[in-house]
């Protein structure tokens, strides 16, 4: 494990904070610790299942041994208000030797989907997809409210899609989630002025476990959208793998670091001045405005 001291002559970027980020234990989440991790946050690794309990203490060991942060991992259903109560208690009794507990960044990136036509959405999948994606990040946002920093320098990042901007075939309840994410954004960034930043990032395909997994047809059905998208087209420099599914679908995913580094840059001090945005993160198909 490690000392939890960072002997960089060089302060790093986002030593002493307090990072939450959600669906953390894999995939984009991960990459987006690992970011923050790297530049001296300490993170809380939330999760919602059983079996992510391995693969989110491996990320907390290899945060503190490598980048001499510290990491808890916090097994806790979003979706409860009960549950949002008990991470932060974990939390308060973890970070707060210095007799001060603050929550400095919140990334909101968990979130199921459900894929089909209109006319086979199921009343049960709709309101599991809204209590994960849309009332998971208000329970926990309201939650943290009381540990936000009072002097604007919170970051709270919310990841939408680019789905609910393109009107992909099959989303009608994975696109509805985000457009309520994009429109809470709005809402935040107004009500929690005074504490924190608030802004969306809304990707396309990422090379990540869901996207891989998912059939040819899924990916056939995003792939037509890469003609537009000026960062698509495959080059020499990238991975064996995003080259073979780049050259079958005209157009390469993103890597989970590409967006993990935008999320970070967001949360910099040097954002201070944007909140309210929905800001591209899809190789340009879709330009922040």
């Amino acid at each position: 494990m490690g000392s939890w001291q960072n002997n960089n002559p060089f302060p790093l970027m986002f030593e002493h904070k307090l990072a939450i980020v959600t669906g953390s234990a894999r995939g984009i989440g991960a990459a987006i610790a690992r970011n923050l991790a790297s530049k001296g946050s300490n993170v809380i690794i939330n999760y919602a299942t059983e079996g992510s309990d391995v693969s989110a203490a491996a990320l907390a060991a290899e945060f503190e041994e490598t980048y001499a942060v510290r990491a808890l991992p916090i097994r806790a259903d979003i979706t409860s208000r009960d549950e949002c109560d008990r991470l932060l208690s974990t939390a308060k009794s973890h970070f707060s030797d210095s007799g001060k507990f603050q929550i400095d960044i919140i990334v909101h990136n968990a979130a199921i989907v459900y894929l089909g036509p209109l006319e086979a959405v199921k009343e049960d999948e709709f309101h599991r997809i809204y209590e994960v994606n849309v009332l998971g990040p208000i329970l926990l946002t309201g939650a943290c409210k009381p540990y936000l920093p009072t002097d604007r320098s919170g970051r709270i990042v919310l990841l939408s899609s680019i789905n609910s901007k393109v009107g992909t075939e099959h989303t009608t309840l994975y696109s509805g989630t985000k457009g309520a994410v994009e429109a809470m954004t709005r809402v935040w960034c107004r009500e929690l002025a005074e504490r924190a930043t608030v802004n969306s990032i809304n990707p396309g395909p990422v090379m990540t476990d869901m996207y891989l997994n998912a059939p040819d047809d899924i990916k056939q059905v995003l792939s037509r959208w890469n003609p537009l998208t000026p960062l698509a087209p495959v080059r020499e420099s990238d991975s064996e793998k995003v080259r073979e599914i780049g050259q079958k679908f005209g157009g390469r995913a993103a890597y989970a670091d590409e967006i993990a580094g935008l999320v970070a840059s967001i949360c910099s001090p040097e954002f201070g001045w944007s909140t309210g945005g929905i800001i591209s993160a899809n190789g340009g198909l879709s330009f922040s405005i």
